[in-house]
């Protein structure tokens, strides 16, 4: 059997592959006949030996093949090996797992899609995340009221991995009850938009050098450089109304009850108002929506875009 999985949502598919190997190993306990091969650490002739590996204690084993669509040499291989060796191998399981971007004009793409139980894992954006993350909760025995679930996953820039993250906290915090708006902006931000807040901060200042080096933190913490630039945005966005609200001679209560900001959230922009001028903040608020702009249009990435952006304002 030939199992392919592919697609750019590697956190459904790593899933799926988890589900497969556990139902293999629910058979067969002892994990001897369990074979992983990452092209991007062996040749050909390692799936060779541990394909042509004979075992004394199963007959059916369990091959994970990962990066053989990468090279094109490689995958040649792989297809002419298939080609004339598959009828011996039947009995075993093949699975292919992809979760980099590979040339579709691959002859052994071909292959797979024509042979394989084939399943391809498309990021999920727009109501299929809303029913992803809405399913995901409620297999944790809570709810979650519609405005919080829109922010949740507006934080989570369509990430899985970050987002089941934060669901899983959410849920631990929550102890079964409903999960509000307040919940998602105290737990899932309170971190990062502190750090985020550092980083304006300095943009305030001019301090370029102290932005871009706690920008590099962040992504050397491993926090998405398109998340990264949607909290700017948020945060920005929050300033200017905030400033808007100051020229209308508001209180900071009033403004508190008017923005409907988490108060943490309220306290930091109503701070960073005053270092900016209403034009400055509107002048940078439009640089950031021409950045988000060039990524999802794909001129640029996203690290790239964020750092320029961060360097020009």
């Amino acid at each position: 059997m030939i199992i392919f999985l592919y697609g750019q949502d590697d956190f459904r598919s790593k899933l799926k592959l988890k589900e497969i190997i556990d139902q293999y190993q629910n058979v067969r306990h002892s994990g001897l006949n369990l074979f992983y091969i990452d092209f991007k650490e062996n040749q050909f002739s390692s799936f060779k030996e541990k394909v042509e590996t004979i075992s004394i204690f199963a007959k059916k084993k369990l091959i994970i093949l990962s990066g053989s669509l990468a090279n094109l040499d490689l995958s040649k291989d792989i297809l002419d090996y298939f080609k004339r060796n598959g009828q011996k191998y039947k009995d075993d399981i093949f699975v292919f797992f992809e979760k980099d971007k590979f040339n579709t004009d691959n002859p052994l793409f071909s292959f797979l899609k024509e042979k394989a139980k084939t399943q391809e894992f498309k990021l999920l954006s727009g109501k299929s995340l809303h029913l992803w993350t809405e399913k995901e909760i409620k297999r944790l025995k809570t709810e979650i009221s519609p405005i919080a679930l829109k922010r949740l996953i507006a934080s989570s820039n369509n990430d899985l991995w970050r987002l089941s993250t934060e669901i899983k906290k959410l849920v631990s915090y929550k102890n079964c009850e409903k999960i509000e708006i307040i919940d998602v902006e105290l737990l899932t931000e309170l971190e990062i938009e502190t750090n985020i807040f550092k980083t304006i901060d300095a943009i305030a200042l001019l301090d370029k050098k102290t932005a871009l080096r706690l920008l590099s933190q962040h992504l050397e913490n491993g926090d998405p450089p398109f998340y990264l630039l949607t909290m700017i945005n948020y945060q920005f966005r929050n300033i200017l109304v905030i400033k808007s609200l100051l020229q209308q001679n508001m209180s900071f209560p009033m403004i508190l009850k008017v923005s409907r900001l988490n108060p943490f959230v309220a306290k930091k922009c109503y701070s960073l108002a005053g270092q900016f001028s209403f034009k400055r903040l509107k002048d940078i608020y439009l640089k950031i929506l021409e950045a988000d702009l060039k990524i999802k249009t794909g001129k640029v990435s996203a690290r790239q875009c964020l750092e320029l952006l961060v360097s020009q304002i």
